[in-house]
């Protein structure tokens, strides 16, 4: 079979929504197009398609359906956990340095109102020093937040520290998983979060749709005012299709889920082993052994991140320095600072993520389209 002239490494970016996903959104549209609050023959039946599909997620992550809130996305889903959880008060937000902007930003705003930032340290893999967690004074402290995989390098947290001190002294925890969710088992009850984000679009479901899990009990400040939908906790009208298309995605990953991971890590250990063997210098950033099976955080020492990612794309490589959702800064990326990597390295990094549709004969080429571009540029 041809290679297609584009090879899609940025898995992390978005997805491409499966076919299955597709079919189940275009019945869903056709069967369950009434409004699901109507109190009519076929409201009931949106609301009956719109329940299971609440049920089915809460099912694959240790939720009870309840807990679910439907959303636009993963980035909704974390403002409406950080800036409900902190409601009206000021105090002390701990999280790890690099989140991703849709907490970054939050926290900005924040800030502004009077809240005050305690950046907590990584070693070099971008994995959480769990020591430093009682060094620091938790009196003033109320409301804490951590990416569960992070985005860019793809290291995965273990928050279970983070979140039994958060336990002890009573501080709500939001946990961004929208990274980890579709990719590694998540457990809502394990990780004792008060809140969890997920976002369809990363594990082959549709875009505009995500969802917020908030423990019951834990109390949230209205961020959105209308109607009643979703608990009262994000009103207007759902849309049924998307949230069935986003539960039909996590079933079909859950069922294939560990066939899936090993596939995806031999295929990113491959393309790695690649480009170190012809790249040559090259630098893996983050943790090999804790990180996500599908994610390739790697510098190029040497070459410039911004004018690779241009050569690759003409290349047919479609890969990102980072997160996309802070494409287009100039700065630095934060995470790679904070994980002390060197100026060289950080300006020299790429993300290569990988997806279900990615094949061995797809990697192999990559590497030569990535060697040829790296080693023409230096």
């Amino acid at each position: 079979m041809p290679l297609p002239s584009t090879i899609y490494l940025d898995n992390n970016a978005t997805t491409r929504p499966r076919p299955e996903v597709v079919e189940a959104m275009q019945r869903a549209f056709t069967a369950s197009y009434a409004n699901p609050g109507s109190r009519h023959q076929e409201g009931r039946k949106a609301r009956q398609a719109l329940e299971t599909a609440r049920e089915s997620i809460a099912r694959i992550l240790n939720a009870q359906p309840g807990e679910v809130i439907f959303t636009s996305g993963g980035t909704e889903a974390s403002n409406m956990a950080i800036f409900g959880l902190a409601g009206e008060r000021t105090g002390t937000l701990v999280l790890p340095p690099g989140e991703h902007p849709a907490t970054e930003e939050s926290v900005r705003v924040l800030e502004r109102r009077g809240w005050q930032r305690l950046t907590l340290e990584l070693d070099g893999a971008g994995r959480l020093r769990p020591e430093q967690l009682e060094s620091h004074p938790w009196d003033d402290i109320c409301l804490a937040t951590a990416l569960l995989a992070h985005n860019e390098t793809g290291t995965i947290q273990d928050l279970a520290p983070l979140a039994e001190t958060c336990r002890i002294h009573r501080v709500p925890l939001h946990v961004d998983a929208v990274q980890a969710v579709g990719k590694i088992d998540v457990d809502f009850r394990e990780l004792a979060a008060s809140t969890l984000a997920l976002g369809a679009h990363k594990f082959f479901g549709p875009r505009g749709i995500g969802a917020l899990l908030v423990r019951d009990g834990v109390q949230l400040a209205s961020t959105q005012y209308g109607g009643h939908q979703e608990a009262g906790r994000r009103p207007g009208t759902e849309c049924v299709a998307l949230a069935v298309g986003m539960a039909r995605a996590l079933e079909l990953w859950h069922a294939e889920r560990e066939e899936l991971a090993a596939r995806m890590t031999m295929l990113r250990d491959r393309l790695e082993a690649g480009l170190l063997a012809t790249c040559e210098p090259a630098v893996v950033n983050g943790s090999r052994e804790h990180r996500l099976p599908n994610t390739l955080s790697i510098a190029f020492p040497g070459c410039d991140g911004d004018a690779l990612l241009v050569a690759l794309d003409l290349e047919g490589v479609c890969c990102s320095l980072g997160s996309t959702c802070a494409s287009g800064s100039s700065e630095p990326a934060p995470i790679l600072v904070a994980m002390g990597c060197s100026p060289e390295v950080v300006r020299s990094t790429l993300r290569f993520s990988l997806g279900r549709e990615n094949t061995e004969d797809e990697i192999d080429a990559a590497v030569q389209r990535i060697a040829g571009v790296v080693n023409r540029m230096r």
